[in-house]
């Protein structure tokens, strides 16, 4: 398919699979011609006090498991009292005319609930609450692990989600992996959870000729600096993750993720093409986190903090150093910071750049520059 094709099918509504998933975004308004923006959260882990709301049927048999996620629940409902109600209307003044949707990186909610019923519940409680946050602006969801977690959690994401995805984008949408677009500009979303290989390798046939390819998926494409650093898309299946490494590179894809709570971005040039990498962070955790400050820079400095995570048995992490070698000599930018915020991406004819609001910021703490 070409350019001219593309844009044929952009026009009729028809880019995805079947009815799986096209979004020309014609329902917003008037169709974007060359220029728009998106605001983006990361992840978020909505929850509320008292933990007996969402997390009354909890009841996880692993002592240690049960101790780490109880204190998530308690880190939740402290920083959604005060802090994350301040993010989430800061990140609504960023709503202007030429803003067409709000994108989520992933783990909306924190799940762990331990009835279907009630994570049901806390997916509609938290949707609506932002959809009424950003006016009825459509609320595109990339699925993350906590959406999933729980009991009968995974079951209910896939029969909620689908279905309000389809209301939110005025089409059909049968699975969690689909794609939309926005004007001349696709969009994949990814489910990292339960890779759908045939349906990605699709879309990405269907919406060849666009004018830039942007990526949705809640686990990175290249492997992040921390304990668990194969957690990420297809991290664990070498022949799948240089498959899509490859695909991605010669669309020159620009991905948008979340999932490792920090604000990163990666420009990979590689396997022939270009890979543009930004991590979104809306877990205000601490209050110091309002403030954007830079842990990791350069090539030279990915996958360095490993050193510093050890086992729950005390003993070094497992050595990954060979993994991250693969991409360090077509890292051309890499830059990491714990800070959280919201996000509005901005694209154009002159480029693609996003501003960065830590915290419940006024102005903007920092541009990135993806293209």
């Amino acid at each position: 398919m070409d350019r001219r094709d593309f844009l044929k099918l952009a026009g009729a509504g028809t880019i995805g699979l079947g009815l799986a998933g096209s979004f020309p975004l014609n329902a917003m308004g008037r169709r974007p011609k060359d220029s728009y923006n998106l605001i983006i959260l990361g992840d978020t882990h909505y929850d509320t006090e008292p933990a007996s709301v969402y997390h009354s049927n909890y009841n996880e048999p692993t002592e240690w498991l049960n101790r780490v996620q109880r204190a998530e629940f308690a880190r939740n409902g402290e920083m959604w009292r005060d802090r994350c109600p301040r993010l989430l209307k800061r990140a609504a003044c960023l709503v202007d005319e030429n803003t067409r949707a709000v994108l989520h990186m992933g783990d909306l909610i924190q799940g762990d609930c331990g009835s279907g019923e009630v994570h049901r519940k806390m997916l509609d409680d938290v949707m609506n609450y932002f959809k009424e946050a950003f006016g009825g602006l459509p609320l595109v969801m990339v699925a993350g692990n906590h959406d999933i977690r729980g009991v009968d959690a995974k079951k209910v994401f896939h029969e909620y989600m689908p279905e309000r995805m389809a209301r939110e984008l005025g089409v059909p949408v049968t699975k969690t992996t689909f794609s939309f677009n926005v004007g001349d500009d696709a969009f994949i979303v990814v489910d990292f959870n339960d890779p759908d290989d045939a349906e990605v390798d699709r879309l990405l046939a269907r919406t060849k000729g666009c004018r830039h390819t942007f990526v949705m998926v809640h686990g990175p494409v290249f492997p992040f600096d921390g304990a668990s650093c194969r957690w990420f898309w297809h991290g664990k299946d070498t022949e799948a993750r240089l498959h899509f490494r490859r695909e991605l590179a010669a669309r020159k894809a620009i991905v948008l993720t979340g999932h490792v709570h920090r604000t990163e971005l990666a420009d990979w040039w590689g396997d022939g093409g270009r890979i543009t990498q930004m991590t979104f962070n809306s877990v205000w955790s601490k209050p110091e986190l309002d403030q954007y400050t830079v842990i990791s820079e350069g090539a030279a400095q990915y996958g360095t903090m490993r050193k510093d995570f050890k086992r729950p048995d005390g003993k070094p992490i497992l050595d990954e150093t060979p993994l991250f070698d693969e991409y360090r000599s077509g890292l051309k930018r890499y830059t990491v910071s714990p800070a959280a915020g919201s996000y509005k991406l901005h694209v154009s004819r002159k480029g693609i750049t996003v501003d960065f609001y830590a915290g419940d910021a006024t102005f903007v703490t920092k541009k990135f520059v993806l293209r």
